[in-house]
This record gives structure tokens, C-alpha cells and sequence, in this order.
């Protein structure tokens, strides 16, 4: 089959879109067991009950969700995917119904924020959510949705420059340092738990992904209050990778059974560019060791995404997702990867009908589509791959980063 060419992945993007947009942005997640009524009677009662609910829900070959009255839902993480993919849509075309589109999401995202007497903006999951180390009840607030949120709004702002989209950024920061435990606090490292629970789990990402969030309001406002607080997450995270390039998913290794994972190495690389960007500082040379790390150990050579370094299936779409986000930004050196990754994806996880699914595992294919996992995953890699080949294509005076564009659609000739 020919290599996917950036014609046919505007036409995906512009069906993904469309599927998406037409079902209201709602749907299942990966994670939602419990919010089957059935299920909650029968295991919501305990600690065990309910991660055998979730699992069982989560791994099963096909979608139960529908027999066990799982309501589909708008997932916060999910909008603000589908934001970031109409904004570069809107950049690449100029056309301002994919900027309204951004902003009706932007709207929605603000009526979503978690309930609660919390000191400052926040989000979470609309499911309960049981973990061997913790439990949250439905919407509690957490640092990696809050997080995916704000870079939503930042980028609008870069778009746009609305100043009230960076002042939801700047009124969602205090929930960071306020509510969220710190796991380690010293001179020179900061490390953030994932939720505002009693937890003693280091999860990597989360103080990555605060700290390139941090980082950027703190350049966009001219603000530096946060800054020290941005730098020290950054150095704790830098400090924990390991000799050979790679993240572990938690410090100390084991506290969680997963190790160098697909997405979440992706999340830190892609977080820790953006914080280097926002300081305008050269990314550490761990960065392109992790970089390499990620290209030679958690991608096949057919572009299919392995689930760990030492996993291969599932191949999920949500990796492949995030390897088409990671190497789109560097199409100098990455351009032929990222072209396998989409091969896979549209080869093997495509539905023409404008949806992705959700898992290859070794025998068999999970044909259903999760929207935030599968859809609002892909149509923001999608997006960001077409609007980084725009950019390949402009002089680069000319197309300044996340700006507003007036070219034809897709920038597509």
C-alpha cells in the first residue's frame, strides 16, 4: 500500500473531526467500568472489587459498555485534544469556522472544571477511579487533565491573544501548588503527586507536564512568580532519566508494574521541550538520548507503536498518536518514522466512517473507538503533523509558531 500522503491526512482529520464533532465530543473511556450502574452495584464496594470492574471492563475483546449501561460522557482531556486539532486546522486554513469551533470547545472546557471548594481552575475524570494506591471519586481534579487543559488555553491564546485564555492558565496554577502533595521539595527539585489525594506515588510525568505549563505562562505574562517552582519540577524529572536515555513511569521503578511506556515517554519529551522552549534554553543532551530511546525501542520498524521497551502488543492508537506528536516535531531527522507511524495507523486502525480504533493486540483487533483515547488522540496528531509540514514548507519568517494563518485549506497546495 503507498506511503499516507498529507491530501489523505487532511481528508482523515477532516472525518475524525466530523464523526467526532456530529456525536457531541462523547463517548467511552478507557477507564469508565464503574460508571455502569451494574458494575457499581455489584464491585463499587471495595478496593479490589473495583479495580477487577475497571480492568475486566478495560480488557475485554470487545466493547461491553453498551450491555452494562456505561453512559457516554465528554471527557475534559479529550476536548482539549479536539481544541488544539481545530486551532491548528484554523492556523493551517485560516478559515474561521475551525477557530469557532476551538472556542465553543474552550466554552465547554470552563463548564466542565471540577466542582469543589478548590483554589484554582482545575479537571478531572467524569468516572470513579480505582488505582492499587488510591481512589477518586468522580471528578476529582488532577494535575494531568488540569494540565492538558491549560496547554489548550495557552495555545488559544497564542492564537488568538485573547488575554482571558491566559487567565485561565494563571487562575488553574494555584490548584497545582495549593492543593497537590509534594512528594519532594528541595532547593533544586520539586515533585508533585497526580491527584490531591493521600498518595506517596512519584508518577514522572506530572511534574513535566506542570512545569511546561508553569514555564509558558510565566513567558506569555511576563509573570515569573511561578518560575522557580517550574525550574525545580524540571530538574527532578531531567535528573530521574536514566543512563541509557529512557523514564521510567515512576521513581522508585517499583512502585508501579509499568516501566518505559509508549505515551507517557512521549508526554515528558514533548513537555520537556515546550519548558525549555518557554525558558529559551537548549533542551539537555538527555533529550535527544530519550528522543533516540523512544524512535529505536518502542516503535516497530512497520510504525506500529509497542506497548512497553520490553512489550510489544497491545499496539495501542493512542501511542501511535503521540509517536505522530513527538517526531512531527522533528521531521529533519524523524520524517520517515513518523511516515510509518501513520502508515500503520491508517492501515491498520482506520475506519473510513471517520473514526480510529482502539487496540491491535496479538490475535485480534479491538474495533470499537474510545473518543478521547482513539479520536481526540489522533485528530490532534494529525493536526499538529500538517500544520508542522505547513510550517516545512513556509519560510519560517513568515509562518511564526502557533500563529494565525490566512493560506489555503490545510495548507495544502
Amino acid at each position: 500500500m503507498t506511503n499516507v500522503g498529507d491530501t489523505e491526512i487532511a481528508a482523515m482529520l477532516d472525518k475524525t473531526l466530523a464523526w467526532s464533532r456530529a456525536r457531541g465530543y462523547r463517548g467511552y473511556n478507557k477507564h469508565d467500568g464503574l460508571n455502569s450502574p451494574l458494575l457499581r452495584l455489584l464491585l463499587g464496594w471495595g478496593k479490589w472489587p473495583r479495580i477487577i470492574a475497571i480492568q475486566g471492563v478495560m480488557r475485554f475483546p470487545v466493547n461491553l459498555r453498551p450491555l452494562l449501561l456505561v453512559k457516554k460522557t465528554l471527557n475534559p482531556k479529550g476536548l482539549a485534544l479536539f481544541t488544539r486539532a481545530w486551532l491548528h486546522d484554523h492556523q493551517i486554513s485560516g478559515q474561521p469556522a475551525a477557530l469557532h469551533q476551538a472556542q465553543s470547545l474552550l466554552a465547554i472546557l470552563l463548564q466542565q472544571r471540577a466542582p469543589g471548594d478548590w483554589r484554582g481552575l482545575c479537571w478531572g475524570y467524569h468516572y470513579p477511579w480505582q488505582d492499587p494506591g488510591f481512589y477518586a471519586p468522580p471528578k476529582t481534579p488532577n494535575a494531568v487533565v488540569t494540565s492538558f487543559v491549560c496547554e489548550a488555553f495557552l495555545h488559544a491564546y497564542r492564537v488568538t491573544g485573547n488575554d482571558d485564555y491566559l487567565e485561565v492558565v494563571n487562575q488553574a496554577i494555584p490548584f497545582y501548588f495549593q492543593h497537590l502533595q509534594r512528594l519532594k521539595d528541595t532547593d533544586s527539585e520539586l515533585c508533585l503527586s497526580y491527584m490531591p489525594l493521600p498518595m506517596r506515588m512519584r508518577v514522572m510525568d506530572v511534574s513535566i507536564l506542570i512545569a511546561a505549563v508553569v514555564a509558558q505562562y510565566c513567558k506569555l505574562s511576563g509573570d515569573d512568580q511561578w518560575l522557580d517552582h517550574a525550574h525545580r519540577l524540571a530538574t527532578y524529572v531531567t535528573r530521574q532519566q536514566t543512563d541509557y536515555g529512557a523514564w521510567y513511569y515512576t521513581d522508585p521503578p517499583e512502585d508501579s508494574l509499568i516501566r518505559h511506556d509508549n505515551y507517557h515517554t512521549g508526554f515528558i519529551l514533548d513537555a520537556l521541550q515546550r519548558y525549555h522552549d518557554a525558558c529559551a534554553t537548549p533542551c539537555p543532551a538527555g533529550y535527544t538520548k530519550g528522543l533516540q530511546f523512544y524512535a529505536d525501542r518502542l516503535f516497530n520498524q512497520d510504525g506500529s507503536p509497542r506497548w512497553m521497551s520490553d512489550q510489544d502488543f497491545p499496539h495501542d492508537i493512542h501511542g501511535a498518536a503521540q509517536g505522530i506528536l513527538t517526531f512531527s516535531r522533528h521531521l529533519d531527522h524523524y520524517h520517515e518514522l513518523a511516515g510509518r507511524i501513520l502508515n500503520w495507523s491508517r492501515n491498520r486502525m482506520w475506519n473510513s466512517d471517520g473514526r480510529f480504533y482502539y487496540q491491535q493486540t496479538r490475535y485480534f483487533r479491538k474495533r470499537f473507538t474510545l473518543m478521547r483515547w482513539c479520536n481526540a488522540w489522533m485528530a490532534r496528531a494529525l493536526a499538529a503533523y500538517l500544520y508542522q509540514r505547513h510550517r516545512q514548507r513556509k519560510p519560517q519568517h513568515s509562518v511564526p509558531p502557533d500563529s494565525t494563518l490566512n493560506t489555503a485549506h490545510h495548507g495544502i497546495p
